[in-house]
């Protein structure tokens, strides 16, 4: 069950007040086939947001109640009470400052990135201090300093850092003669930790963890007319955990991403190497584990997915050992009136996502470990044990009449199973997607997807439908099925109603769902097979 409150702004005398809650909640079942179990009779993940603005001040907070949380929420969630609280002062607009909870990322997250994503159970808010000065046009500095966010506390390494972003275009009359905008960055972050941790790896050997990490990252970004382009490297100090063996060498991450796009027209190209860049607030295992602590962010070169079995396979960014990402798209639209693209028009796109792993010779140990030692030397440019992920997806996008528009996907994956999960090899696969939508009249659109994956490898074949029935403004009725038809033979359905009043909406269903990993942005987290009621409230204020 859902239920979400989201607040407009009631204004008085210069002062809005707005907020949200949001509670997810599931009344769960046994089932034998899909191994589903009940622990409890119900449970919920709750949030309830309030916001107070004002011209200079603004103050917000979050209470959450986890007292049971949901399946795939660790039991370190479980708990209730009020995790996040801040309050801003703005004076003019060159100075912002703020004291509490927040959020900040510095460039494209190499170094640092927190942020809030409830579905994948993902708050790594910062606790403590953050200044923003803009002293001129096209220049932004921030500084910032706190200890990070990790279930119900804090971890006890402090976080400190500080950006600074330059618009030359502001100072340089050329560039904008050009109508060209440049952009540079820099960032350093700085992990302090006294809590003088070990780590014993074999009995001879033990791990005295540093006090200080240092990582730093440098930017450029530059548009003209159609074209953009962005470089990004990023460097961090020794920084021996866990997942990367206890190992000293530096991580490192370097992205160059290009664009054009006019009318009708888009092209994007990205590159990006990155190794051993797992960055986190803690060296305690049990709560370093997962999503949680993670203090920086390596964006994913693999395409945004929506459809359910192009999401059955998600990949996950490999921060430790590291990988070679690669990604290009192209999209097309063939206009209206002419042979290809018909009465309507037609849009094509192809993705295609490479990722591979990097060249890494480990040094030999009698011990069979490589603590205390950079672990292993690698080339820059050579790729190392494999593929982790490859995709290939086709779209076409056509209105086939005034009332139906028709939307087909095929896409080829190779799925790293031992790389992403541990263990299950290679998994290579064809997924073919229809997706129609016909509008029956002003109000009322049925649509309905029909989706086939095939491969020979892991559980076989899988078969997904659904239908969705739209009576605008008020209802929505949903069904959708899974079903495996390969080795499990396992049904897993869901029906849901929807129905919207005014600031009111209310969602009720029931559903089976399988195991395996929900991911976003290349971030994932493992979810158990549920099966239960579940329904959803939404209120606006």
């Amino acid at each position: 069950m859902c239920c979400c409150l989201a607040g407009t702004a009631q204004e008085q005398q210069g002062i809005t007040f707005s907020g949200s809650i949001q509670s997810d909640m599931l009344i769960p079942q046994d089932d034998e086939d899909t191994g589903a179990t009940k622990e409890r009779d119900f449970l919920t993940n709750t949030y309830a947001d309030l916001l107070l603005q004002s011209k200079h001040v603004d103050a917000g907070l979050r209470f959450e109640y986890m007292e049971h949380p949901l399946p795939g929420f660790e039991k370190d969630f479980a708990g209730w009470g009020v995790p996040n609280f801040w309050i801003k002062g703005r004076l003019g607009k060159k100075v912002e400052l703020t004291a509490g909870t927040f959020y900040e990322q510095f460039g494209s997250g190499f170094v640092l990135r927190t942020y809030e994503e409830r579905s994948m159970g993902i708050d790594n808010s910062l606790l403590g201090a953050r200044i923003v000065l803009k002293p001129v046009e096209g220049v932004t500095l921030k500084a910032l300093s706190g200890k990070q966010r990790c279930y119900w506390s804090w971890n006890k390494a402090l976080i400190s850092g500080a950006d600074a972003e330059v618009s030359l275009d502001d100072f340089f009359s050329f560039l904008q003669n050009y109508h060209t905008h440049l952009i540079v960055g820099a960032s350093w972050v700085n992990k302090y930790d006294d809590s003088d941790e070990k780590a014993y790896v074999t009995p001879s050997y033990r791990v005295n963890f540093p006090q200080f990490v240092n990582a730093w990252d440098v930017r450029a970004s530059l548009n003209h007319g159609p074209w953009s382009l962005l470089a990004e490297y990023a460097q961090k100090g020794p920084d021996p955990a866990f997942l990367n063996g206890y190992n000293f060498r530096k991580g490192s991450a370097a992205m160059l991403s290009g664009s054009y796009s006019k009318k009708g027209l888009s092209v994007l190209l990205q590159v990006k190497r990155s190794e051993n860049m797992s960055f986190k607030s803690t060296y305690d295992i049990s709560k370093a584990v997962g999503t949680s602590s993670t203090i920086n962010y390596l964006p994913p070169f693999t395409q945004d997915q929506t459809y359910e079995l192009a999401t059955l396979y998600p990949y996950a960014t490999q921060v430790a050992s590291g990988e070679w990402a690669y990604q290009a798209e192209l999209g097309y639209n063939f206009k209206s009136k002419t042979p290809l693209g018909g009465k309507y028009g037609m849009l094509v796109k192809v993705n295609f996502s490479h990722i591979h792993g990097i060249n890494r010779q480990f040094y030999d140990s009698t011990d069979d470990v490589f603590a205390m030692t950079d672990g292993y030397s690698s080339l820059f440019f050579k790729w190392g044990d494999g593929t982790y992920f490859q995709n290939l997806d086709i779209t076409v996008t056509r209105k086939l009449s005034k009332d139906f528009k028709l939307n087909l996907m095929y896409m080829n994956q190779h799925y790293n199973m031992t790389v992403v999960e541990g263990g299950g090899g290679m998994v290579h696969s064809n997924i073919f997607i229809a997706d129609g939508k016909y509008q029956i009249s002003r109000k009322t659109t049925i649509r309905g997807e029909l989706q086939y994956l095939a491969t020979k490898d892991d559980l076989k074949d899988w078969i997904y439908g659904m239908l969705e029935l739209s009576l605008v403004p008020h209802w929505m009725i949903t069904v959708a099925d899974l079903y495996n038809i390969g080795d499990t033979h396992i049904h897993y359905y869901q029906g849901l109603v929807t129905c919207n009043f005014g600031q009111h909406r209310i969602q009720a269903g029931y559903v089976r769902t399988k195991v395996g990993y929900s991911c976003a942005g290349g971030v994932c987290r493992w979810i158990p097979a549920t099966k239960g009621f579940t329904i959803s409230y939404n209120y606006n204020f």
